[in-house]
């Protein structure tokens, strides 16, 4: 079962941003064909490049585009993904993904290959070398997932991760990936802003989010962003498109690299962390749910519980009541949650971020509307389960 506290909406708050719009994942479906790179001249090298003079783009394409992949996964249509596009089709999903060692490891997007059938997900290298991956490591929270192939005899070199942390606004990035299905296409821009924050398809927040300018649409899901030096810097995550979802505007956003350095040494040993868990499904509540007749200005709407979860253990109630709202499907009639320990909980976001700065068997005091009617109940968090 996929991990709950999450938030179903595809829109996310972003700090600070004033561009209206909505965020999606940058995925696609299809064929591809092959896009020309024009040569250009080298890029100033900024501080978090660490060199005296920067490669040029053509440098780094040359270097680094046979080792970024289109990953292609066969899902579960089943499993509802909150960032899926009108044009996808029904049980594929499709992105990008990059080498990141000599053991066949793939950095990609977790939304890419969430609800991947078992041997059913494959990536492209250059000149249609086609292979079968596997998932082994996967982190939801982050948007993050590993794959691993047998790329034994093509003799491709691995992706250096560089530090994110380093990375200063107005540093030049490129990105490689793989836009509407088109093979390994490299885009230029700018890091334009950094510390952002956005919404994981299960509802937590990614904090230290790179923002560029660096064109990007539909397919370039779990490409690398890239610095002047050639490190990569971040996991391309989202985009934010205009009004009504039409047309995209020049502004993505990257999960950090030293984000997916935290992951890396999980696949070698490592055990990872033990995440807190409440077990709900919620969604903020905005004015759409309060013209629907929500009697609550603000919270999270819980819209399913996991019946073996601490917050079903106590009593918390799911909706059932099925909306279509913004267009998106929704259950109404469930509690709403206004605060966790005392603090408003005014987003799906925030609500997951205070259970994930707890440990398994912490207790939280919930505030809930049931109806028209607070109460306070006690629950002890558990341990998230396993994804899938």
């Amino acid at each position: 079962m996929k991990s709950l506290l999450r938030s179903p909406l595809v829109s996310a708050a972003v700090g600070g941003l004033a561009v209206a719009g909505v965020l999606l994942a940058l995925g696609v479906t299809g064929h591809r064909t092959t896009t020309t790179v024009i040569d250009e001249a080298p890029l100033t090298a900024a501080p978090a490049s660490d060199v005296g003079a920067g490669l040029t783009p053509y440098e780094i394409y040359q270097r680094d585009a046979p080792s970024v992949v289109f990953v292609r996964a066969d899902v579960d249509e089943s499993v509802e993904d909150p960032f899926a596009l009108p044009d996808e089709l029904p049980g594929v999903s499709t992105g990008s993904g990059f080498l990141v060692d000599k053991h066949g490891d793939i950095l990609t997007d977790y939304h890419v290959v969430a609800g991947a059938n078992t041997g059913e997900i494959s990536v492209e290298f250059e000149h249609g070398v086609t292979k079968a991956a596997q998932i082994i490591g996967e982190d939801p929270n982050d948007d993050l997932a590993i794959l691993r192939v047998n790329v034994r005899g093509l003799g491709l070199a691995p992706l250096a991760l560089g530090n994110s942390a380093t990375a200063r606004v107005g540093d030049p990035t490129l990105a490689i990936a793989n836009p509407f299905g088109v093979d390994r296409t490299l885009t230029t821009g700018i890091v334009s802003a950094l510390q952002r924050q956005i919404t994981a398809a299960d509802g937590f927040s990614i904090d230290n989010v790179i923002q560029t300018d660096a064109p990007a649409d539909q397919g370039v899901s779990g490409g690398p962003l890239i610095d002047a030096a050639g490190r990569v810097i971040g996991i391309s995550s989202q985009i934010m498109t205009g009004e009504g979802g039409q047309g995209s505007v020049p502004v993505g956003f990257a999960v950090p690299s030293n984000t997916a350095k935290s992951l890396l040494p999980r696949l070698e040993g490592v055990a990872a962390p033990t995440r807190a868990y409440l077990g709900v499904a919620g969604v903020t509540v905005n004015h759409s749910l309060v013209s629907l007749g929500v009697a609550a200005r603000r919270g999270v709407l819980v819209e399913s519980v996991d019946p073996s979860g601490p917050a079903a253990r106590v009593g918390v109630r799911a909706g059932s009541l099925r909306r279509v709202v913004d267009g998106r499907r929704l259950y109404l009639g469930g509690d709403v949650i206004e605060r966790i320990d005392g603090d408003v909980a005014d987003t799906a976001g925030a609500l997951n971020k205070v259970v994930a700065s707890k440990r398994p068997g912490e207790v939280v005091a919930l505030t809930i509307l049931r109806g028209r009617r607070l109460e306070t109940v006690d629950v002890m968090l558990g341990s998230e389960p396993p994804p899938g």
